[in-house]
């Protein structure tokens, strides 16, 4: 069975997230512990995700934020032959986030090539943080399909997501999708059609 790495962007995922409750939920799920959440490098996140992935051996990705830009950075690593697939939940772009946390991030450029391993890229309307136009454009270079919750945020504690069950079954097409395609899937865009079950129950 595949380990699922859980995989929290900029500052961590508080408490309440629904990252960590994806993570007493899953027996299976792991968090991927970085050395410094406020100031991310690159290179340091990155040691830190092959070092998991290494351990683990094939593994599946449910990243938020920064983290999906963190996995899309595996794609021509050589340890992505170990993703079987990537839950890229509200990808942050890189420009709009330093603009909002001026000097945080040592990131580098936005990352733009395919992935070798199925994904899901999900994201909102109103992401402060990615423009939906924007996020269409990554999601097609990255070769992600794309579901639009609406206007959902950030996806986060703040636009009021705390377990956010309907995330599994996202997770569970994923699922289908690396089962049934392990090559790289081509970018089709799915849209989610009941967008009111796509927002939070309360906690």
């Amino acid at each position: 069975m595949a380990k699922t790495l859980i995989i929290p962007g900029l500052f961590g995922s508080d408490e309440g997230h629904w990252q960590r409750h994806w993570l007493r939920d899953h027996p299976d799920a792991a968090l991927v512990e970085q050395v410094d959440w406020n100031r991310p490098r690159l290179d340091d996140w990155r040691d830190a995700l092959e070092r998991e992935i290494l351990r683990h051996g094939i593994v599946d990705l449910v990243a938020h934020s920064l983290g999906s830009v963190l996995v899309a950075n595996l794609a021509r690593r050589p340890l992505a032959r170990h993703v079987r697939s990537a839950l890229l939940v509200a990808p942050c772009d890189l420009d709009p986030t330093d603009r909002l946390h001026p000097g945080a991030i040592d990131f580098g450029a936005m990352p733009d090539l395919p992935l070798p391993f199925s994904s899901l890229v999900v994201g909102s309307l109103n992401d402060p943080y990615m423009p939906f136009d924007r996020l269409r454009h990554v999601s097609t270079r990255w070769g992600g399909r794309l579901v639009d919750l609406g206007y959902a945020g950030h996806i986060n504690i703040a636009s009021g997501f705390g377990r956010w069950s309907h995330g599994y079954d996202l997770l569970r097409v994923l699922n289908g999708i690396a089962r049934r395609e392990p090559a790289r899937a081509q970018p089709i865009e799915l849209e989610v059609m009941d967008r009111s079950a796509a927002w939070p129950e309360a906690l």
